[in-house]
């Protein structure tokens, strides 16, 4: 995982109108040059830059009943998602699977206002963030052990539908070191990745780029399904705190094919 750095500034700071089209542009040309118009995977980057909610929806946890809210805003012309959490917990989720073999490369700029003062990823009493970029790889029965297959089995049963394989959790924490791989006090099936932490680089947008494919395999020692779905989440049910944060864009795309900076 790799940090593009803050982008600095007196105003909330948004990146103008003309460089955030000329950056999305720029990643959706390269693709078609490298790929060429009858490859096959013109719609190998996904490309998503909150204009609307449209390819997005809410993804909720069980025996949670507040949900944190996710919108739009806006701010000199620029778009972004805002999602605000007071003591609530819910994700926002894109419509559309993930091949993370076809496009395991990963960048997005976020900002929040506040990390939550109780949060401590290592314990159930402060798993929150006002941030996490959430990748959940979908459950492959012909990956899972014996054991594996008859607890999910039973919990499909009970919930309707398959829990994820396993996830990554790209977050903003408020006080584990940056670069760390937390295992989650909830499952042994998901890693949180720690991109920013505490709250020095709290107000300012942040770019932040990484690859999933290789940090699936440095937090689970194996190679991960081919299919996963993309979440935003701000959390803050465990710590009853408040904090808004917000998501510029996400793209996915194939390492080579790079999207110009």
């Amino acid at each position: 995982m790799r940090r593009l750095g803050r982008v600095a500034g007196r105003e909330p700071a948004v990146r103008s109108i003309a460089n955030k089209v000329l950056l999305l542009a720029g990643t959706a040309i390269a693709v078609l040059l490298l790929t060429g118009p009858s490859s096959g995977q013109e719609d190998a980057a996904i490309i998503e830059d909150f204009n609307s909610l449209y390819n997005w929806e809410d993804f909720y946890f069980p025996k949670i009943k507040a949900h944190t809210e996710y919108s739009l805003g806006i701010e000199n012309g620029v778009t972004f998602l805002v999602a605000n959490s007071t003591a609530s917990a819910s994700a926002l989720m894109l419509r559309r699977e993930i091949d993370v073999y076809e496009t395991p490369g990963i960048r997005w700029r976020w900002r929040t206002e506040k990390v939550y003062e109780k949060g401590d990823l290592g314990t159930k009493k402060g798993d929150d963030s006002p941030l996490r970029v959430y990748i959940m790889f979908e459950y492959d029965p012909g990956r899972a052990s014996s054991g594996m297959r008859f607890q999910y089995g039973l919990a499909k049963t009970f919930y309707g539908e398959y829990p994820p394989h396993a996830s990554l959790n790209y977050i903003w924490a408020s006080r584990a070191p940056e670069g760390e791989i937390l295992t989650s006090a909830y499952t042994g099936r998901s890693r949180m990745l720690v991109m920013q932490s505490g709250a020095s680089g709290t107000g300012t947008w942040v770019e932040e780029e990484a690859n999933i494919l290789e940090d699936y395999r440095r937090a689970f020692g194996e190679d991960p399904p081919r299919r996963a779905r993309l979440a935003v989440m701000n959390d803050s049910d465990n710590t009853g705190e408040s904090s808004v944060s917000y998501m510029d864009y996400i793209i996915l795309f194939a390492p080579e094919k790079t999207p110009p900076r």
